[in-house]
Parts: C-alpha cells; structure tokens; sequence
C-alpha cells in the first residue's frame, strides 16, 4: 500500500481488512523507535453475560466507611445501569486494600446490587465481611560490599 505521511486526524474505514499502521519517531540525538500497532477484531458481547459468578470487593479504613462506600457505589451503579457486571468487578479488584473488606459474589447484577445493600445494612447474610492484619512494615537492607554479613540468621 501506499505510504503517507499524516499531519492531521483522518478517517480510517475497516473495507473488511486488518487495519494496522507503523508509527516512527527518529530522534535528533540519535534514538530511534518503530512500533507497528493492529485493530482488534470487534468481538460481539452481551451486557452482564460476562462470566456467571463475579466477585464485587469493597475495602474501608472502618465498618462504618465500609458501609458507606457499599451506598456509594450502588448509587453510582444505579444510575449508569449500561455498565457490565464483570468489568465493575475487574475495575474494584485493582483499588487499593484496607483493613475492613468486603465481597459481594454473584452472577446477576440485581442480586450484586442487593448484596450491597445488604452490606450497607446491619444485617450482613450473603456477603462476605471480614478484617484485615495489616502487613508488617518492609525494611531494605544494604549491607555494604558482600551479601552476608555477621548475625545475619
């Protein structure tokens, strides 16, 4: 195919082909990168028919934040109801972890909803609640030219 050098913004038709395209960045100092980069087939998907069970995690620094944060997130999941089960899960599971936790397991997106209400009530039957030890502290060690020393262990 043809090779052109773009300056601005064009549109990009699939005609029923792979579209891949080659991006180059020659540096004055001498660096140069080349990096080819390919579509990615669309791929059909239904809305909630991800996986039949997915884990909902939610952590806190207390109970009571724990419960807070279950109200918050059933809010904001109420009212984007287009967002897809699994990939609430995947974006959850990435947060960071406190010492008061949380899992909301299920395959529906009305009955992980009605685990989070459950968790922002008082009685908690079908979800998984439980406190975290915190980790000890981590300690680096340099300990000069060799890798042993006296007293070591």
């Amino acid at each position: 195919g043809a090779v052109e050098l773009l300056t601005q913004a064009q549109p990009w038709p699939g005609d029923g082909r792979v579209r891949r395209a080659g991006v180059s960045s020659f540096g004055i100092s001498g660096t140069n990168a080349h990096v080819i980069v390919e579509a990615v087939a669309e791929q059909s998907r239904e809305p909630g028919r991800s996986r039949p069970v997915v884990p909902w995690v939610i952590s806190a620094k207390s109970a009571s934040a724990l419960g807070a944060q279950a109200v918050r997130l059933a809010g904001y999941l109420r009212a984007h109801p287009e967002l897809d089960v699994a990939d609430v899960g995947w974006s959850l599971a990435g947060r960071s972890t406190f010492e008061h936790r949380a899992v909301v397991v299920g395959g529906e997106r009305d009955g992980l909803l009605a685990g989070l209400d459950e968790l922002a009530g008082d009685e908690v039957l079908s979800v998984v609640r439980g406190t975290a030890t915190p980790a000890g502290k981590t300690v680096f060690v340099f300990p000069g030219q060799g890798s042993q020393w006296v007293g070591m262990g």
